[in-house]
């Protein structure tokens, strides 16, 4: 049996770009506010979330609030926010949450329950690469890539220190 072939699809300074391009965007969809939460779903989605967060720093005086959305994988409805937010506190806010990589849209669908079951102001969502195989009825607001792949492939994220790749496997 062939070894998996991995192929770069975005290097560091595409990566960058990309995250560049979004912050604009979030910045010119949210630019009557005074502060917006940023939401990064565990792992990839929350290293994605704090460098779109520093590029949006560098632009915009909105002030943001950080937060990793932590799920569990085998219980998918159990969502924890860290740090904790609660619903007064979310109340009236807008949302940015974040992710790496949309494959069928469960994660995405199920990292939102918590700002669901508060009275937000507005929900975006992001994301690095779009797979485009939902299963969920879910739309990203911010996408950096699209790519057609095959539901046998896998769309590695990489980000290490000063570093980040995205390679389909």
């Amino acid at each position: 049996m062939a070894a998996k072939k991995s192929i770069q699809i975005l290097d560091q300074a595409q990566i960058k770009q990309k995250i560049d391009r979004i912050a604009y965007q979030i910045f010119e969809d949210n630019s009557e506010e005074s502060e917006i939460i940023i939401a990064g779903i565990a792992k990839s989605g929350f290293v994605f979330a704090q460098r779109l967060n520093e590029a949006f720093s560098k632009i915009s005086v909105i002030k943001t609030h950080l937060i990793e959305i932590k799920l569990n994988k085998d219980i998918p409805t159990e969502v924890a926010l860290k740090p904790s937010l609660n619903n007064e506190t979310l109340k009236g806010k807008v949302v940015v949450v974040v992710d790496d990589v949309l494959n069928s849209g469960k994660t995405l669908t199920y990292s939102l329950r918590p700002f669901l079951e508060a009275d937000m102001k507005k929900i975006r969502t992001v994301l690095l690469v779009d797979r485009d195989h939902k299963r969920y009825p879910i739309v990203a607001d911010f996408v950096g890539t699209t790519l057609s792949t095959t539901l046998q492939e896998h769309i590695r994220v990489e980000f290490t220190e000063g570093n980040a790749s995205v390679y389909v496997e």
